[in-house]
């Protein structure tokens, strides 16, 4: 079991974590036309557009309340009243999310009173959902801020009645985590349907962040789950948690509309995977798809092929808690030795990691600890730290900035996990140091001095 422990260092030096606000402001663009709104200045604002922006490299509906010092003292009613009212004459959105920051949370703006009195004034607003989540960007992290959002779409639109519902026997609720990307989620979907199911994404950021060219312009999210959706969450027979984070919203989902649910940890690698196909199997009352039995034995023979590069190396990890769990868990499995392990926040999967401690701190903490390591694992403001350690780098998490298809990465399923061992292991190949000429058995070539079997010598 690791010992979890925060840096007690007295700031912050190259952040990995991202802000809360923003974890829920991307929750709320899984959702079909709907227009997230920072409550608080415009910089706060503009500095998690630039960051999404350059990880998606499209355009993210994104507003602010423009909170200025003044308006900061007196109160913010004027300007959410102002944003609310302007967004749904130009943009016409069926939800508008709200998150707070720092400086509004500070202030202690009463911002649910203000939407009562925000509808009270305005009746033509009746039919645009308004939901607010209390985010300060000065606590917690990306992934507290998107299961809060979750839980605020739940009660304001899952009907709440645990025995009256007329169900859909293939429906499934599929309840994200802020981990997987708008790929992980299609292929999940596919997995989900090619067991006859009905999977509903709340949120889906594959239907809004997926990359697509949409036919009209939208001011608003591109796609995502609908209003409509969510309101029919309790039609579904079964509920698919992805992470530790969603447990919340789960335990909500199934107390509001007496849903049951199966919470999955991990998503990468070969038990999770099994496991995941025998839940499928159970609630779709079908077999597994001949499919997935080719795609395990696919995953099992790179396993074998990897495990040479991948058995004893050392590796230092950097993400939010359940993407950390996910990586550090698939590669363990694979015989690496996890060195470092560095989060945003706190986790209950945190404690399950193989690694004697857990360091809830900052890309300087991970690079401290990384030294002598074979690998870093980290979001792309880790590149530099990767460069003066001299260590191959993997980006995993958000932002990813400077690489292209941080969108459509995928690394759930037995497909996902066979690429994952693909994209790491070629990582280990090429930084092996390869033997000088006089050190070639006499029967190995050039291009054989970093295979372990071809360069092996003969009797």
């Amino acid at each position: 079991m690791a010992t979890v422990r925060k840096s007690s260092k007295s700031c912050t030096v190259n952040p990995l974590k991202m802000s809360q606000p923003m974890g829920a402001a991307m929750a709320f663009m899984g959702v079909k036309d709907c227009m997230p709104m920072l409550h608080g200045s415009q910089g706060c604002t503009s500095f998690g557009l630039v960051l999404l922006v350059r990880h998606f490299r499209e355009a993210i509906p994104l507003q602010t309340t423009a909170m200025s010092e003044v308006a900061t003292v007196l109160g913010g009613l004027e300007n959410v009243e102002q944003g609310i009212v302007n967004i749904c004459k130009k943009g016409k959105p069926a939800l508008i999310g709200i998150c707070s920051t720092g400086v509004t949370e500070t202030k202690g703006d009463d911002v649910e009173g203000y939407i009562k009195l925000i509808r009270q004034k305005h009746p033509e607003l009746d039919d645009v959902g308004l939901v607010y989540v209390s985010t300060p960007d000065f606590k917690d992290a990306f992934q507290d801020g998107w299961p809060k959002t979750v839980v605020k779409l739940i009660e304001a639109f899952a009907p709440d009645d645990p025995t009256n519902a007329v169900k859909d026997p293939r429906r499934v609720n599929v309840l994200p985590g802020c981990h997987l990307t708008p790929g992980d989620l299609d292929e999940f979907r596919t997995i989900c349907e090619d067991f006859g199911l009905l999977p509903y994404f709340v949120p889906d950021v594959a239907g809004s962040l997926d990359g697509h060219i949409p036919d009209d312009f939208t001011p608003t999210t591109l796609g995502g789950a609908s209003v409509s959706d969510i309101r029919t969450m309790n039609r579904a027979i079964f509920t698919l948690a992805l992470g530790e984070q969603m447990r919340a919203p789960a335990e909500l989902l199934e107390k509001r509309t007496g849903v049951p649910f199966r919470l999955f940890d991990r998503l990468t690698g070969l038990a999770p995977n099994d496991e995941l196909m025998a839940v499928l199997a159970e609630v779709s009352g079908r077999p597994v798809p001949l499919k997935y039995r080719r795609q395990r034995g696919q995953l099992v023979d790179a396993m074998l092929d990897g495990h040479f590069f991948f058995g004893g190396k050392r590796v230092a990890i950097g993400a939010e808690p359940d993407l950390l769990y996910n990586i550090a868990g698939w590669m363990t499995d694979l015989g690496c030795k996890i060195e470092a392990a560095v989060t945003t926040t706190e986790s209950p999967v945190l404690e399950r990691i193989a690694v004697d401690t857990v360091l809830i701190g900052d890309l300087e903490d991970l690079e401290a600890a990384a030294a002598g390591c074979d690998l870093l694992v980290t979001h792309s403001h880790g590149r530099q730290a990767a460069e003066r350690l001299k260590i191959p780098f993997h980006r995993a998490g958000l932002p990813m900035f400077d690489r292209l298809g941080a969108a459509h990465q995928t690394q759930v399923g037995y497909r996902g996990s066979r690429d994952l061992i693909f994209e790491i292991g070629n990582l280990f190949i090429a930084d092996a140091h390869e033997p000088t000429p006089d050190s070639w058995p006499l029967d190995a070539r050039p291009s054989d001095a970093g295979d372990p079997v071809a360069a092996r010598p003969a009797h």
